[in-house]
């Protein structure tokens, strides 16, 4: 071997430990774990592969006015670190995440065929909240007094009959009589008219009840019972006697065009039968004074018990239903919180008999309201939904154990790839990448001759230590990715053609053949060096603008560049250079026709000391 042994040894442990890393399909040792089914398990970027191409943008809004709020770097970082546990404990495969700018996140997912379900994971805020739902509470209502009131009587209402339905056309017309219609008495009602500021601020409150009823009837509708029940006002009169009623929706109403409400009156509790209007009036008094007291149907409070509490949240299905359930599990301080909030609960209703609910809300959206059967201290709890499926209750557990989004986001952009146009593109960059590189191995080969030889050796040595580096970063390779690998291809024989040439003219004036190899690469080094370090630049101004910008074509390209310089500065100046020694103690180093150039004959013999 002589004295360039060693350092042909290392070469081989170094070429042969690259071989094995692109030999070996997936690569497990210890926590360390890289390869795929790709080829060669090299990660592969979207238009080699197929995917989605997402950019989500941040969302984030002032509670009190609605108005956009400009997100923290901190935010943001946070933003990306859940995502990236997300999409780690989803199998989505290797995802690319990077910030964009001030706001933007970019999310690849290549390989990615499901893309509703890869939005619904990495677009869902995943809040979980636990409120304590109670019934029945009171309030004054503030808004309303008594100087808003201008009057207050006892009247007949007449309640419009809905109007009858047209008959569809040409429905023949029956010949029996019409049967009179029916008139019944109009029923008796409380009558306030109020100033227009009161009527105002009055209307306020019959719209909360009204919206009150509207979310019972759609909680029936769904079969969440007791989900929200509809709100009343007690009102109090106080004149000649006191008449206290309790009002809904239903059964009050304003006058058409005016600025009186009225309060339909219900029958005497002991006869059944309505009071009369002279018994009203009379209740009355001269003077009546009007209080109103709100009673909300349920109210939601908050506990500060979330999804931020958990330890664990698992699928599973309800032992006795068999429905696809989340099993919760609160850490410490979770647990501690949730069993004082459900002790509470069976304290109160054993000293009341109001049964107050547990809401569970998910991105605002309800899924469940049990009522609490006894103190539950074991820090366990699960969720259900009506939409509950088996993908999705596994869904669902994986982002409640990857933690809510800091920040909301939005879907700015979406660009898929299809599986097959990546597989085509796949194949071409492949055939492209082997020509090309058969292309430059033989003109080397045929031009520079033996030292074009080692060369090409060299530059095969290259392509094997890049696509081994690719793999183990990993770097995710794209077809700009190619371009730049082809293209630091072309700059490692720039340099050996540096070399060569300065070798050709080292042995025209006479110098033996080491030394013309060692002057050789000793004068080109610094055209080499200054060249690619130039690349180099390059190369991190393209990274910095792609970054800034999402551009991740050119990002990749970038990368790939710049891997491709470096490695092509290590192959030519230390492999190429201790092959060519190497061989340059051989008997080869007598036939100096071998070294030369085609058209280089006229460079004498020379001995090879």
């Amino acid at each position: 071997m002589g004295r360039y042994g060693r350092t042909v040894i290392g070469i081989a442990v170094v070429v042969v430990l690259a071989g094995l890393i692109l030999g070996f399909q997936k690569i497990a040792i210890g926590n360390f774990e890289r390869g795929g089914d790709t080829p060669l398990g090299l990660s592969l970027g979207l238009d080699l592969q197929g995917g989605s191409h997402l950019v989500y943008q941040a969302a984030l809004k002032d509670p009190d006015t609605g108005e956009p709020v400009q997100v923290t770097p901190d935010q943001m970082d946070s933003l990306r670190r859940t995502i990236e546990r997300r999409v780690n404990g989803s199998g989505l495969g290797e995802p690319i995440i990077q910030l964009l700018g001030e706001d933007r996140l970019l999310i690849q997912l290549p390989g990615v065929s499901d893309t509703e379900r890869a939005k619904n994971i990495l677009g869902e805020t995943a809040r979980l909240e636990f409120k304590r739902r109670e019934f029945n509470v009171t309030r004054d209502v503030d808004e309303v007094t008594q100087a808003d009131i201008l009057s207050v009587t006892a009247d007949l209402v007449p309640i419009p009959s809905p109007t009858p339905e047209p008959e569809p056309a040409g429905t023949p017309i029956a010949e029996t009589p019409t049967p009179e219609p029916v008139v019944e008495d109009p029923p008796l009602a409380l009558m306030i008219e109020f100033t227009p500021q009161g009527a105002e601020a009055f209307s306020l409150i019959t719209d909360r009840m009204t919206e009150s009823l509207l979310l019972a009837d759609l909680a029936l509708r769904s079969g969440n019972i007791g989900a929200a029940s509809p709100g009343a006002l007690d009102i109090t009169v106080a004149g000649a006697e006191t008449i206290n009623l309790r009002q809904t929706a239903l059964s009050m109403g304003r006058v058409a065009e005016t600025d009186t409400y009225f309060f339909v009156l219900p029958p005497d509790a002991d006869t059944g039968q309505p009071p009369s209007q002279e018994t009203a009036l009379a209740r009355l008094g001269d003077d009546p004074q009007v209080s109103f007291i709100e009673i909300q149907g349920s109210v939601d409070e908050d506990t500060g018990l979330t999804g931020d509490n958990l330890a664990r949240a698992f699928p599973g299905q309800h032992a006795q239903s068999g429905i696809p359930i989340v099993n919760l599990e609160f850490d410490n301080d979770g647990t501690r919180m949730f069993g004082e909030l459900t002790l509470d609960i069976v304290r109160k209703e054993e000293e009341t008999g109001e049964a107050d609910q547990i809401a569970i809300f998910l991105d605002d959206a309800e899924l469940i309201s049990p009522r609490v059967e006894s103190a539950i201290t074991a820090g366990t709890a699960i969720i259900q939904g009506q939409d509950f499926t088996i993908e999705r209750v596994r869904d669902l557990s994986l982002l409640l154990e990857a933690g809510r989004l800091p920040v909301p986001i939005e879907l700015i952009q979406e660009r898929n790839v299809d599986a097959i146009l990546g597989a085509d593109s796949l194949a071409k960059s492949v055939v492209a990448g082997f020509v090309g590189l058969a292309l430059v191995l033989a003109f080397m080969t045929l031009y520079y001759r033996l030292p074009g030889l080692v060369a090409s050796v060299a530059l095969v040595i290259y392509a094997t230590l890049v696509l081994a580096i690719f793999k183990v970063l990993p770097v995710t390779l794209t077809l700009s990715g190619v371009a730049a690998l082809v293209l630091s291809v072309g700059m490692a024989v720039d340099a050996n053609i540096l070399i060569f040439e300065r070798m050709k003219d080292e042995l025209r004036a006479g110098r033996t053949l080491l030394s013309s190899i060692n002057i050789g690469f000793d004068r080109a080094w610094p055209a080499i060096r200054d060249g690619n370090i130039s690349t180099l630049i390059t190369c991190g101004i393209l990274f910095w603008f792609a970054d800034q910008l999402g551009a991740s074509i050119v990002q990749g390209f970038a990368v790939s560049l710049a891997i491709g310089v470096v490695v092509s500065m290590f192959t030519a100046i230390i492999i190429s250079r201790t092959m060519l020694r190497f061989v340059a103690t051989t008997a080869l180093s007598r036939t100096m026709r071998v070294w030369l150039p085609s058209g280089g004959s006229e460079v004498p013999q020379q001995a090879s000391g």
